[in-house]
């Protein structure tokens, strides 16, 4: 294992101990946990992630950030969703099946600033990287 795998599996277990409460640098952060197929293997991957969603109205998107902390390579989970969307989503208190959906244009820079002023590391991030930094959909599946 990694450390950033060992570091995942812990705020993993924690999450689901906690009803998605975790501590440390996550502390008071929105998680999720998002489970891919693997591009390549095929197996299921789960990673937690920060998230944002405008509301707790029901039906409301979530979103996420394939930031990886502003490196220049977009993170494994982003390859994955791009090659199978179908998700797996876990929030506190609610699982269900997503289609993961790259979104572009206005949308990404409507949800990209608004994530940005909730969470200024978002901006660091940017600045970090010379590559645009995918902001992704999951929409419930019925």
């Amino acid at each position: 294992m990694t450390p950033t795998n060992d570091i995942n599996r812990s705020l993993i277990e924690e999450f689901r101990a906690n009803d998605g409460k975790v501590g440390g640098n996550f502390e008071g952060s929105p998680m999720v946990l998002l489970t891919t197929t693997g591009a390549k293997s095929g197996k299921q991957h789960t990673t937690p992630l920060v998230y944002l969603q405008e509301s707790d109205a029901p039906g409301c998107p979530v979103y996420v950030f394939a930031s990886m902390c502003g490196a220049p390579t977009h993170p494994a989970w982003y390859h994955n969703i791009v090659a199978n969307p179908k998700v797996t989503v876990e929030l506190p208190g609610d699982r269900f099946e997503a289609r993961a959906v790259v979104i572009a244009g206005d949308a990404r820079e409507r949800i990209w600033t608004e994530q940005k002023s909730r969470m200024p590391n978002f901006a660091e991030y940017e600045q970090k990287t010379t590559r645009t930094i995918p902001v992704i959909q999951l929409e419930r599946l019925a």
